[in-house]
């Protein structure tokens, strides 16, 4: 499914500079962010050492200090190799937007800051580009030049597809990763039936969800009767945007859909970064690492 790609002058320009502003992004605003949320996958025995004034007391070796009649401790060393997965949604939906910047684009930006985190930090990190079809897949590996390979792909791939099949998408994911690694799914998330595949992928990996949106579908613009076409599907419909109760009532049923996604993310204690193409990424992505870093000093 890796597919080799013949990349114009103009395209890999792109890449640089999309590298360059998140490479910058990564060093001074989510430096430490993302090591301290997510831990390796285990701890390493390093040696013995006599206890010192600070240290816990749970790390205490109570046999090697009976031994010497001194207080000792056990010195691990954290497990730091990680393996993380992004799954891009590529479907028609995602070329939509009427701010600044189309969703995939956001979606583009948002997988090369993880990309770009997870390399610095050593950690291996892969791609799976999907419509209603598997559509790209580029294994974990780690390096600057994967991580260009990675947003390379994101930014010219063209979809075959055009519908969205995420519960395919997650279980094609749960056969390609045989141990537990973080997995950020980066979609709008229209497609119904998501509670069944999210639970069970969140019980075998870190997942995290990012959920793209444009302002323009929380709310109608009052411009008259519009035409709009489903970009996956191709239907069209007329709508008199001029009526109040038309504009409400799309309004309290775009409200009820983010809050139901809400609702189910919460009850599967998954994680969720919302990115809007009017706000960006860069303070949603902020407030998930400070959120789930304070988590983590809980638990420590």
């Amino acid at each position: 499914m890796i597919q080799k790609v013949a990349v114009p002058p103009e395209v890999l320009r792109q890449v640089r500079l999309i590298e360059l502003r998140t490479r910058r992004l990564v060093n001074s605003t989510f430096a430490g962010e993302y090591r301290s949320i997510f831990k390796g996958h285990g701890m390493e025995f390093a040696e013995v050492r006599e206890y010192q004034p600070g240290d816990e007391v749970r790390s205490i070796d109570w046999n090697v200090t009976a031994r010497m009649r001194r207080p000792f401790v056990k010195r691990y060393i954290e497990e730091r190799e990680l393996t993380v997965m992004l799954l891009v949604d590529v479907s028609g939906s995602s070329q939509f937007g009427t701010v600044s910047r189309f969703k995939s684009e956001m979606a583009t930006e948002l997988a090369a800051v993880l990309t770009m985190s997870a390399v610095r930090n050593n950690d291996r990190v892969g791609v799976m580009l999907f419509t209603d079809r598997v559509e790209h897949v580029v294994p974990p590996g780690k390096g600057r030049r994967h991580a260009l390979r990675i947003i390379r792909d994101v930014l010219v791939h063209t979809p075959e597809g055009k519908g969205t099949d995420i519960g395919g998408a997650l279980e094609y994911l749960n056969r390609l990763l045989p141990h537990r690694s973080i997995v950020f799914l980066i979609s709008d998330l229209l497609d119904p039936g998501l509670e069944r595949p999210l639970k069970y992928v969140s019980q075998r990996h870190d997942l995290v969800v990012a959920p793209l949106e444009d302002p323009s579908e929380w709310q109608l613009p009052d411009i008259g009767v519009a035409r709009f076409a489903d970009p996956e599907t191709g239907q069209v419909v007329s709508v008199d945007t001029s009526d109040r109760r038309v504009r409400e009532g799309f309004a309290r049923a775009s409200e009820a859909e983010r809050a139901g996604r809400r609702q189910l993310l919460r009850r599967l204690a998954i994680d969720e970064v919302p990115v809007n193409t009017r706000d960006g990424y860069l303070e949603a992505l902020l407030r998930f690492f400070r959120a789930r870093g304070r988590r983590v000093r809980r638990r420590w």
